[in-house]
């Protein structure tokens, strides 16, 4: 592990310190109100999921999905809190001057205004040998904690949608198939 100008270095992960004005992967409405609607997009989505989450538990859903949803669900909350927190809490940085915590003046920003801190990165590069996009980076995206858990629950769905999402008629078919099937035996 080295230290560097640029935060830590941890093999093929780095640490740096960013601030994200925006929302994934930079992303911005870059106009007056946006962060505004930023915000209140992001306050609906979370009602929606702890709905739909309440919803999935009088079901009696997979645990796997239960998990899968928390994740999203979590990673939403965190970043609605830096979000709406940290020009409050923290002083502007720029890149020589760390920002300062409960600056005597006040945060840099109003309530809801702030900036999220992303700050993992993984150094993977395509081989140069690779005939397409030879020594750039795989994934060149910083993100932080928040994220990681949206991307895993999002991924979880994914990867579990047809055991997660069975429909009623199909296990019945199933159970159907089955009882039969013992009947012949």
């Amino acid at each position: 592990m080295t230290i560097g100008q640029d935060g830590f270095d941890i093999g093929i992960m780095k640490i740096h310190f960013v601030e994200n004005p925006g929302m994934a992967f930079g992303t911005e409405l870059d106009f007056p109100y946006g962060k505004l609607i930023l915000g209140l997009l992001r306050i609906g989505a979370i009602t929606a999921i702890i709905l739909y989450l309440k919803k999935l538990l009088t079901s009696k859903a997979p645990f796997g999905l239960l998990v899968a949803v928390s994740c999203v669900l979590a990673g939403a909350i965190g970043n609605v809190i830096d979000g709406a927190f940290y020009g409050l809490i923290f002083s502007e940085s720029n890149y020589f001057d760390v920002a300062q915590m409960f600056p005597p003046d006040g945060g840099y920003e109003t309530f809801m205004h702030g900036k999220v801190v992303d700050m993992f990165q993984f150094t993977i590069e395509v081989p140069s040998w690779s005939p397409f996009y030879a020594g750039k980076q795989l994934f060149p995206f910083i993100f932080n904690v928040a994220d990681a858990a949206i991307s895993i629950g999002v991924f979880a769905i994914l990867l579990g949608y047809r055991k997660f999402f069975k429909s009623p008629q199909t296990e019945m078919v199933t159970e159907n198939e089955s009882v039969s099937n013992h009947e012949e035996e």
